[in-house]
């Protein structure tokens, strides 16, 4: 007989689609939590950037990790005691990310916190890997996608928004590069779950998308 399925809805889907925005979006629809992965690889990347730990010095890496000490409140992520949420969005941490969540060890140790986390149920959570490998016993999963083009658009409004500079030309070029980094690499590489939804956001707005998840859920909860 088949396992039940686990109340948590898994939203996939490559850098920059909007992942979070919308997973958070939509917990807060159905009064549910929201584990954001995307920040917890996100702090452990800024963890190994500040602390200079090279991925291939294997023994510091282990040392840091365990000593590694994420927490989520809301939608604030804190290490180590400190409210991390706008450092781990710089261009710096970006850049650094991809290697450190591709890193195997890295990821058995914050995949074992995230299904700790999720098993209460009731949870939306985003990522790369939460529908195939996190959660595959999601009872709702959506592969959540958008033009390399409208991804780097609105990564260039956000960043203009914030008063930080910002080159269309740039982050388009560094969006295709984690594409292809996210979808080649060794370990969890990104990839669409055999039964999750596609939605394709290029040209729909951030409550078309979660009107859409949503009405998914609710019609096979």
């Amino acid at each position: 007989m088949a396992a039940p399925a686990l109340s948590l809805i898994a939203i996939d889907g490559p850098s920059g689609v909007g992942k979070s925005t919308t997973a958070r979006r939509v917990a807060s629809r159905l009064g549910w939590h929201y584990l954001d992965t995307g920040a917890m690889y996100r702090a452990a990347a800024l963890a190994v950037l500040r602390t200079g730990v090279a991925l291939a010095d294997r023994a510091a890496l282990e040392r840091l990790l365990a000593g590694l000490d994420l927490a989520q409140e809301g939608t604030r992520i804190f290490l180590a005691g400190e409210d991390v949420s706008e450092a781990i969005r710089s261009q710096e941490v970006t850049r650094g990310v991809t290697p450190v969540s591709a890193d195997a060890r890295v990821r058995e140790v914050l995949v074992e916190q995230q299904r700790r986390i999720g098993a209460s149920g009731r949870w939306v959570v985003d990522g790369r890997d939460i529908g195939t490998v996190v959660f595959p016993g999601a009872c709702c999963k959506i592969f959540l996608t958008a033009s390399p083009e409208a991804r780097a658009r609105r990564r260039f409004l956000e960043l203009e928004a914030k008063g930080q500079r910002a080159v269309y030309e740039e982050i388009l070029a560094d969006q295709q590069r984690r594409d292809e980094a996210d979808s080649t690499r060794a370990v969890a590489p990104l990839r669409q779950a055999e039964d999750a939804a596609v939605l394709d956001s290029s040209d729909l707005s951030l409550e078309q998308v979660v009107d859409r998840i949503v009405a998914k859920h609710l019609a096979h909860p």
